[in-house]
């Protein structure tokens, strides 16, 4: 219920269905009525609501937006974790790898930022923290820097006041694009070759987690992406048409791949291992997938004297499946590569049937390269 000041128009007490009583005042302002509330009736006095409300009505008749004085308090007042959060929550199509990614890299490369309102955040900050970062991993210091500059391009855009002007004018970030100062990074071209799997392999059967070693193993022998692989569940996988799917991709399409005897086999072999969970490769310690393979990396790159990282497995794969001749277009759809650019390949259909073949010749191929016949 509201009850309205005679003696001063605009100002009134509303009565809430709880009982609860707020003092505040209405008008129009740019050519809305606005209400803007004052504060409570008990630690506010009748006369002092009125005094305040006096003060507010004088100031929006001189042309003030108290509104929009406290939406740019508001923004001035975001710190770069609610910014952070803010961003995830606004980007519906951010997969969940993504968001633990960003997240992982502000908590990692700015871990003294995260409480900083973002108009703290200044461009010599910035260009300190990216070159203190990039003196051991260059890769994470453009990283770190390229996920906060999306995070102030948001800032940007979201935090603005009634009058649509932002309390962020600038994104601090834009200084390492302007003096050139990002690392220059070359893409990794790095794979495992022929003659180096048959050690690999080995040594990967000194693993002592199994989960971990079928994992590493079902990386090659498929060619998938490692959060593609490892966050596999039973449900993706279906025996009775010997394939298996991976719901989430990186272009968003559900895509089914054909599974050889082998890859089958090992799959079987798992189902005994994972005692019910859901997750084909399951984490020991947690209601989820195995989440941190470097210790099992680094044990193989120990034995072997061959550095290789998760992704060195894919293109692996993708340079065994060339070294094949395997045709431009299974290829693509093994690997699902999608160009919206490439016409052609519209209209080509590559089902999981059409597929069987080329992927039975790629894993035929490393069964015989890793010696997997002479054990």
């Amino acid at each position: 219920m509201i009850y309205r000041d005679s003696a001063l128009p605009g100002f009134g007490l509303r009565v809430g269905s709880g009982g609860a009583k707020t003092f505040f005042i209405e008008r129009r302002i740019k050519g809305r009525v606005k209400r803007i509330s004052i504060g409570r009736y008990g630690p506010l006095t009748p006369v002092q609501a009125r005094t305040k409300a006096q003060e507010l009505l004088s100031s929006i008749i001189l042309g003030d937006d108290p509104t929009a004085k406290k939406s740019s308090y508001k923004a001035d007042n975001i710190t770069l974790r609610q910014a952070l959060d803010d961003y995830i929550a606004a980007r519906k199509d951010l997969k969940k790898y993504s968001q633990y990614n960003y997240r992982r890299s502000m908590e990692v490369g700015l871990p003294d930022w995260m409480d900083k309102r973002l108009i703290d955040i200044t461009k010599d900050m910035v260009e300190s923290r990216h070159s203190n970062i990039g003196e051991k991993t260059p890769v994470m210091a453009n990283h770190t820097m390229r996920v906060l500059k999306l995070i102030f391009n948001h800032a940007i855009a979201k935090y603005e006041d009634d009058s649509g002007k932002s309390a962020l004018t600038i994104n601090p970030v834009d200084r390492l694009t302007k003096g050139r100062a990002w690392y220059k990074v070359e893409r990794r071209r790095t794979f495992l070759a022929p003659h180096e799997l048959a050690a690999w392999y080995e040594a990967v059967n000194q693993i002592v987690s199994s989960t971990t070693r079928d994992y590493l193993v079902f990386l090659l022998f498929t060619g998938l992406r490692k959060i593609e692989g490892v966050s596999l569940r039973w449900e993706d996988i279906s025996f009775e048409s010997s394939s298996f799917t991976i719901p989430d991709t990186k272009n968003g399409k559900p895509h089914t791949l054909p599974l050889t005897d082998f890859t089958a086999n090992l799959l079987k072999n798992r189902v005994l291992e994972t005692k019910g969970s859901p997750w084909v490769f399951p984490s020991p310690t947690t209601d989820s997938y195995i989440k941190n393979q470097t210790y099992a990396v680094r044990q193989v790159i120990a034995i072997t004297g061959k550095q290789f990282s998760l992704h060195d497995l894919r293109r692996t794969f993708i340079t065994i499946a060339e070294s094949l001749d395997i045709p431009a277009y299974a290829l693509k759809a093994l690997l699902n590569h999608h160009n919206p650019n490439d016409v052609t390949a519209g209209y080509i259909i590559s089902g999981v049937d059409r597929l069987r073949e080329p992927m039975q010749k790629i894993t035929d191929y490393l069964i015989k390269v890793v010696k997997l016949n002479d054990k």
